[in-house]
């Protein structure tokens, strides 16, 4: 994996401007279609998610070069990324997902196609309760 460290443009030194600034890295590194696989907030700042056995330091990194990142772009001292091109890959275009809740807060995971896209009431054929498997689509 290639290393590359780059310093701020600006005064903001936040997760959007250091992810934007890593992605325009990318480009001029020969990446079409950057696409952040793992990032890292250093300083003992933030916390990856943890699970038994690893390690806050490495274990992003190693996630992220063993699901195609190819390049680590590190902006200033505060943020470092994982990228990865993902022009060779097909595009998904409009996802086909909506959430909606129903008028006693129950939220619902639904099917656009199957509901339309004008009505806003989730309906037994085009939707699934939002639990722990159903996936958060906003």
């Amino acid at each position: 994996m290639r290393n590359v460290h780059t310093e701020y443009q600006g005064e903001d030194h936040n997760f959007e401007s250091a992810s934007l600034l890593a992605k325009n890295v990318a480009k001029e590194n020969q990446m079409l279609d950057p696409t952040i696989m793992a990032w890292h907030k250093g300083s003992g700042q933030g916390m990856p998610a943890l699970y038994d056995g690893a390690d806050p330091e490495t274990s992003w990194a190693k996630y992220g070069a063993g699901n195609g990142g190819k390049l680590e772009v590190n902006v200033g001292n505060d943020y470092q990324f994982i990228m990865m091109d993902t022009s060779g890959y097909e595009k998904l275009g409009e996802m086909p997902l909506r959430n909606l809740s129903d008028g006693h807060g129950n939220e619902y995971l639904c099917l656009t196609p199957l509901l339309g896209k004008e009505t806003n009431s989730p309906t037994q054929e085009a939707c699934t309760h939002l639990d722990g498997w159903a996936a958060d689509q906003f």
